[in-house]
């Protein structure tokens, strides 16, 4: 596999993403809101499709995807493909990895004008090493790194193929 060090393969990851999302169908199924799915572009959207994907066979709730853009190194402004009003609705924030927090806590920014249901988070892979204080709801893989470490989560034709330590 091109000399790099896996950490996930895409098997797996499809493994993980089954588990996910059925982690997130019980956590509502008591409840009737819709679910917005918020994918961070680009990897974290790719991810958001298939969770949103595999949570329509799971549960009867509306589901919205929707995407999030941002600069991760400098995050003030925050485009969301679809204006809409996100009162009493269940939010899922998806991200390919949580590197030090920063993309997830500055994801959250625009849903702090209204009152949902919910706000949770989903990453495919979280490192240990973390900046901000943060943690994700649902986690495929957790690594212990330092903050040198870098994980990659590889994209083509729209399916994730691996995740691998750079």
């Amino acid at each position: 596999m091109d000399g790099k060090q896996y950490v996930l393969s895409a098997d797996e990851i499809n493994i993980i993403l089954k588990r996910l999302a059925l982690q997130v169908a019980e956590n509502v199924v008591d409840d009737l809101a819709e679910i917005i799915v918020v994918g961070i572009q680009t990897r974290g959207f790719t991810i958001a499709q298939k969770i949103v994907n595999l949570l329509s066979n799971s549960i009867s709730n509306p589901i919205t995807l929707l995407s999030l853009s941002l600069d991760k190194d400098n995050p003030q402004e925050i485009i969301l493909s679809k204006d809409m009003d996100f009162n009493n609705k269940n939010i899922l924030i998806v991200d390919d990895v949580v590197n030090n927090g920063r993309t997830l806590t500055y994801a959250i920014k625009p849903f702090l004008n209204y009152f949902p249901t919910q706000i949770q988070t989903l990453v495919l892979v979280e490192r240990m090493y973390k900046l901000f204080p943060i943690k994700a709801d649902y986690i495929g893989l957790s690594i212990a790194s330092t903050k040198e470490d870098h994980i990659v989560v590889e994209e083509k034709d729209n399916e994730i193929i691996g995740a691998y330590l750079k």
